[in-house]
C-alpha cells in the first residue's frame, strides 16, 4: 500500500490548508505518506507513530518522559491555542521525538502562557508536521498497528529515508528507562501547585511522614506531587539502583514509576524489584506496574496501538463503579498470572489488566495514571490506598517489635 494514504490536499484538491505548499512529510514504515507543513525543529526524525485522543494537555504530554523515543499524533483540532508554562512540564524537557497536529494555532490565548508551542519545540529541535488530516492518520495506526515513522523535508530523498526506517530499532526489547532516569538520588517536597486536593481527603496535621522511595523509570512531576500531598517524604533514586542501596535509605514504602520502552527489557530493575517484594509496601504506576507484574512471575506484551488518552473505563472484573482514566501506554500484563496474584481492575474497551494486587506482599500496580496529567481525576484515590497500606505496615512492625522486646525480657 505505499503512498495509499496521502493528504487529501494532493487526493481531492481539498486542503486542511488551502493555498499552501505541503513541505514536509510523515513516512510510515510501510510506505504510506501524510504529507504537511513543517513547524519547529528540523529532520528527519525516526520513531514510533502514536496516537493520544486527550482533549487538552498537550504541554503534559510533551513533556511526559513516558513517551520518549515516539512521534505523538495528537487528534484534538487544534492544538497550541492555550501556549505553555513553567509549571505544566511534567519533565525539565520536551521527551517526544516529534509531534503531529490537524491545526497549530496561529495565536495564543492564556493568562498562564509564557511563551509559544512552536518555540518550546524548536528549543529542543523537535519537528512538528501541521496541516495533517489527523483523523485518517489515527484510523490508519487503529487499523495497521503503531508502526515507525519518520517526519522529513518533502524533498529529502525517498530511498534514504525508507533506508533508515528499516534499519531503526523497533519499541519491542527497548529499555528507555535507563535513558530518561534520573542520575543520581534526590529529595522531592513540592506538593501540587494549585491547591488541588487529588486524593479526595486531607494530610493536614499529620504528625509522621513516611519515607518513600521512588525508582524513576521516567517519573512525572505530577506523580511526585501526589506522593507529597499524600503524606509522604519522597526520595528518588535512578532506575538502576540496586536493591541493598534502597534498603540503605529506610523506605517505609516502594513506589514504582511510569517510563518509557518495552518492560521486559528492565531486566535490572525487575531483579531489584523481586528482591524488595514483601519488605515494604510497593505501588507502581503505568510501566512500574508492568515490572510489578514480571518481578511476581507475570508476562507483558505489545499492544496493537496502545492505550494514550483520557476517557479509558475501567472497572473491577466483578463490577461495580466505572472510573474514567488518563492511559498511556503500548505493553500490557498478559492475564496468566502467578498465584496470589489478583486482577483488580479491567479495561471494559478491550478487556486488558488495568490493575493487579498481592495482598501477602502488600503490594499492588495500576496500568493507568491516577494523578491524571492530562486528564480526569477520579481514580486519584490510589495515592491514599498507599499511605493507608504503609500506615498499617508500620504499625505492624512497631507492634512486632514490642513484642520481640517483650519477649526478650521474660
Amino acid at each position: 500500500m505505499k503512498n495509499a494514504l496521502r493528504m487529501r490536499a494532493q487526493d481531492t484538491g481539498t486542503s486542511l490548508l488551502p493555498g499552501v505548499a505541503m513541505d514536509a512529510i510523515l513516512l510510515l514504515e510501510d510506505g504510506t505518506c501524510f504529507e504537511g507543513i513543517a513547524f519547529a525543529g528540523g529532520g528527519p526524525v525516526i520513531a514510533e507513530v502514536v496516537f493520544n485522543t486527550s482533549l487538552t494537555g498537550y504541554q503534559e504530554i510533551i513533556t511526559d518522559p513516558s513517551y520518549r523515543g515516539q512521534i505523538v499524533v495528537l487528534t484534538a483540532s487544534q492544538i497550541g491555542n492555550t501556549g505553555v508554562n513553567d509549571r505544566d512540564n511534567e519533565s525539565c524537557m520536551p521527551q517526544i521525538a516529534g509531534l503531529v497536529v490537524r491545526e497549530l494555532s496561529p495565536r495564543v490565548s492564556s493568562w498562564r502562557a509564557q511563551g509559544n508551542l512552536a518555540d518550546f519545540l524548536a528549543e529542543s529541535n523537535i519537528p512538528g508536521l501541521t496541516g495533517v488530516d489527523t483523523r485518517a492518520l489515527t484510523r490508519y495506526i487503529r487499523n495497521q498497528g503503531a508502526m515507525k515513522g519518520v517526519i522529513a523535508p518533502a524533498d529529502y530523498p525517498r530511498d534514504e529515508l525508507e533506508t533508515q526506517l528499516a534499519q531503526a530499532p523497533v519499541m519491542t526489547g527497548l529499555d528507555l528507562a535507563s535513558v530518561v532516569t534520573c542520575t543520581e538520588k534526590y529529595q522531592w517536597d513540592e506538593g501540587n501547585p494549585l491547591d488541588y486536593n487529588p486524593s479526595g481527603s486531607s494530610t493536614a496535621g499529620m504528625s509522621t511522614l513516611h519515607h518513600v522511595v521512588v525508582l524513576d523509570f521516567g517519573i512525572k512531576r505530577s506523580i511526585l506531587r501526589h506522593l507529597v500531598h499524600a503524606g509522604f517524604r519522597v526520595t528518588v533514586v535512578p532506575a538502576q539502583t540496586e536493591a541493598k542501596r534502597i534498603l540503605a535509605l529506610k523506605p517505609d514504602g516502594i513506589f514504582l514509576s511510569n517510563g518509557p520502552g518495552d518492560p521486559s527489557a528492565v531486566t535490572g530493575a525487575i531483579g531489584t524489584v523481586r528482591e524488595l517484594l514483601g519488605v515494604s509496601p510497593i505501588f507502581g504506576i503505568c510501566l512500574g506496574h508492568q515490572i510489578l507484574a514480571l518481578a511476581l512471575g507475570g508476562s507483558t506484551y505489545k499492544l496493537k496501538f496502545g492505550h494514550r488518552g483520557g476517557n479509558h473505563p475501567v472497572r473491577h472484573p466483578d463490577g461495580g463503579r466505572v472510573y474514567i482514566t488518563a492511559q498511556n501506554h503500548g505493553f500490557a500484563v498478559a492475564d496468566v498470572l502467578p498465584a496470589g496474584v489478583k486482577i483488580t481492575e479491567i479495561n471494559l474497551n478491550d478487556n486488558t489488566i488495568e490493575a493487579i494486587e498481592h495482598e501477602e506482599l502488600n503490594a499492588f500496580g495500576v496500568q493507568y495514571h491516577p494523578e491524571a496529567g492530562p486528564g480526569p481525576r477520579e481514580a486519584s484515590y490510589h495515592f491514599m490506598k498507599f499511605r493507608r497500606m504503609v500506615d498499617a505496615h508500620m504499625s505492624q512492625s512497631k507492634q512486632q517489635s514490642r513484642e520481640e522486646v517483650h519477649a526478650a525480657t521474660l
